[in-house]
């Protein structure tokens, strides 16, 4: 199951598990839609392709929440 990170690691931004916006890699690293642009859609960490994040809602959300362990360091 997808931890669903709750920012962006290059800028900090809020990346919220019920919306889109959010792009990850195959090892989750997670990046909001300008920073993957910006970053050419491939993951500083491992150079993994950046993918759109899928998003988490309703009783799903309830049940399984997204991590609040925050990945940004300035």
């Amino acid at each position: 199951m997808l931890e669903m990170r709750p920012d962006c690691e290059r800028c900090g931004v809020d990346l919220p598990a019920d919306e889109p916006g959010a792009f990850i890699c195959s090892f989750e690293c997670t990046y909001c839609a300008p920073c993957a642009e910006a970053l050419d859609d491939r993951c500083p960490n491992c150079g993994g392709e950046l993918m759109d994040r899928p998003t988490r809602m309703g009783d799903a959300l309830t049940r399984h929440p997204a991590s609040k362990e925050r990945k940004y360091k300035a």
